[in-house]
């Protein structure tokens, strides 16, 4: 089998044209062809020259007789649980069977991540513009209004005293704090939401926002009752199928239960006893799909089940994610509007005041010199 010095490091950022090569190796390997010739059709199709480069050396190595998952597992392009899928699919004659199967499982994962970004995309979006028209207006607009409000001679607000300090900071320092401001906030959220040492803070910030934190929850249990039942189904073993949930989250916590799971089923514990004994569980799956989980292994039928509990899932996520922008549209419209009536009444209350003062006399908040 020939050597692939290139696969470990050309794995990054081709997470589309690895969407794409499973896809449609899927559909040419079910419509007939060979291997060989469905790898050579798809090569083409991929964008990055790094996957074709990676796709040559699988061809490489099937050509020198290698089979198809031992090509994957030396190029080290997919996880350990899709190898083993294709190995057992070439055992037993369903290849095509579980590379559709394989191609399902990248379509949702696609579709959970795609949700829990579109739930977190209007918002962030929203209050990244308000910020930046906010910090345009306090550098280009405010200073010109410091001057005019100095020139009243009268006691500020505490209000425009604030905006006007604000407005004179950022003339004179704006071009190094405002990008500094920026680079910090990048390196707050890569260390909350991307680090992985720390971003486990990050998801238990989100775990302590209710609407978030459902989302979250019904994505995972769909990802965990689409991929568990799946590989069950295939005959992938139940300990294999479990450590293959772990490389599959992104969260942490979710991470550690299914770390958890698959120590305590290697110790020969069933599933209802190792739910049993995992801390808090309720918080990542609520009690009623742990009970039909523990009544699928009894009853034999727990791939069924667990594919129903996925789809279940999925359904929810899907209705909580536009429940949850309708809920952020009003929240967000207050913080904006809260922004915009600080800056009028900054604006307006001095104006105010020194009409007031022009019809009843002299100031009463007049400084003295």
């Amino acid at each position: 089998m020939s050597a692939h010095p290139h696969a470990s490091r050309y794995t990054f950022g081709i997470g589309r044209d690895r969407e794409y090569f499973i896809e449609n190796l899927s559909m040419l390997v079910a419509s007939g062809m060979t291997i060989l010739d469905a790898l050579g059709a798809v090569a083409p199709g991929v964008r990055s020259g790094q996957m074709r480069r990676i796709i040559e050396g699988i061809r490489e190595d099937i050509e020198s007789g290698a089979s198809l998952s031992q090509a994957l597992a030396e190029a080290r392009l997919f996880p350990s649980h899709v190898v083993s899928l294709i190995r057992i699919g070439e055992a037993s004659g369903n290849l095509a069977s579980n590379l559709r199967a394989l191609s399902l499982e990248q379509r949702k994962e696609r579709i959970f991540r795609s949700r829990i970004r579109s739930a977190m995309l209007y918002p962030v979006f929203v209050l990244a513009l308000t910020l930046v028209i906010g910090t345009g207006i306090a550098w280009f607009i405010l200073p010109k209004l410091a001057t005019v409000f100095t020139q009243m001679h009268q006691q500020l607000p505490l209000i425009t005293r604030v905006l006007i300090a604000t407005g004179t900071f950022l003339q004179a320092h704006g071009a190094v704090a405002v990008p500094s401001f920026l680079v910090v906030v990048g390196l707050v959220l890569y260390v909350l939401f991307a680090a992985p040492k720390t971003k486990r803070i990050g998801q238990a910030m989100l775990f302590a926002l209710p609407g978030v934190k459902r989302l979250i929850q019904e994505v995972e249990i769909s990802r965990f009752g689409y991929l568990l039942g799946t590989l069950l189904s295939a005959g992938v073993p139940v300990l294999q199928s479990i450590s293959s949930l772990a490389d599959a989250t992104a969260s942490p916590y979710y991470r550690a239960f299914y770390e958890s799971l698959a120590k305590s089923i290697e110790e020969g514990n069933s599933f209802q006893k190792s739910f049993a004994s995992y801390r808090k569980l309720d918080r990542l799956i609520p009690n009623p799909i742990q009970q039909l989980i523990v009544s699928g292994e009894r009853s034999g039928n727990l791939p069924k089940v667990l594919l129903e509990i996925s789809q279940d899932y999925e359904d929810k996520s899907e209705t909580t994610t536009k429940d949850l922008s309708t809920i952020l549209e009003p929240i967000l419209l207050v913080v904006v509007w809260l922004g915009v009536v600080s800056v009028a009444l900054a604006v307006i209350m001095p104006i105010y005041s020194l009409v007031g003062n022009l019809n009843n006399g002299p100031a009463p908040y007049a400084q003295t010199n």
